[in-house]
């Protein structure tokens, strides 16, 4: 390739970059006179709608409009007070729900030492287990003043928004759903749920619900 068609090329290719340059930039144009036309028609159709109004309706709409413009700014107020009130009352909720796994291993701690038979019986474990009560109390006061309470449970009915039913224990002397054993303390932080008690429930012996099935078909 000598030099006159190098030049040539390089001309050509000057030219085509320069066409799509210039084509693209007519094409936002275009795009841009498009949106601005049809701002435009939208604008007129509006002025339009006003223009056939009477004085009197043309107030009532513009009555209607702020009306709902302030509603929607109350709406937006409201919410922006619930979102603010939540992050004060529950700002703490994942922290304390965390905080509660200290707690369950305090409690873990203190049953495996109260279950060690060398242990047993001695004043060292004593000690220990008086210890582990101080902070495990210590923790539970924390958590009150946070208005952080555990779940009732024990002799209460089962209540699957506060309960969980993690085994069945038969029992005659408690009416069936009653709450015999707790598994694991569950815990409210004010009116939200930070975890659920996991429990045992009362449930009557094999031969007690025999009993009664027999009763019924005699009846």
């Amino acid at each position: 390739m000598d030099k006159e068609e190098l030049n040539k090329n390089l001309d050509k290719n000057t030219t085509e970059e320069e066409l799509n340059t210039q084509s693209k930039e007519n094409d936002n144009e275009d795009q841009a006179n498009e949106e601005k036309h049809i701002e435009s028609e939208k604008l007129e159709s509006e002025i339009k709608e006003v223009k056939k109004l009477t004085p009197e309706e043309e107030l009532e709409a513009l009555k209607d409009k702020l009306a709902r413009t302030f509603a929607e700014m109350e709406n937006q107020r409201r919410r922006f007070e619930k979102e603010r009130d939540d992050a004060y009352e529950y700002g703490g909720y994942s922290f304390a729900k965390e905080a509660l796994n200290l707690l369950d291993n305090l409690e873990r701690s203190k049953a495996a030492l109260e279950n060690d038979e060398k242990l047993k019986n001695s004043d060292a474990l004593e000690k220990i287990v008086e210890h582990l009560n101080i902070i495990s109390n210590d923790m539970l006061s924390i958590f009150k003043k946070n208005n952080i309470n555990p779940i009732k449970s024990i002799n209460e009915k089962l209540d699957p928004n506060l309960h969980q039913a993690m085994m069945e224990v038969e029992d005659d002397t408690k009416d069936p759903g009653t709450i015999v054993q707790e598994i694991q303390r569950g815990f409210m932080m004010k009116d939200r749920l930070l975890r659920p008690s996991l429990v045992g429930v009362s449930k009557k012996k094999a031969k007690e619900v025999e009993k009664e099935e027999q009763k019924d078909e005699k009846n």
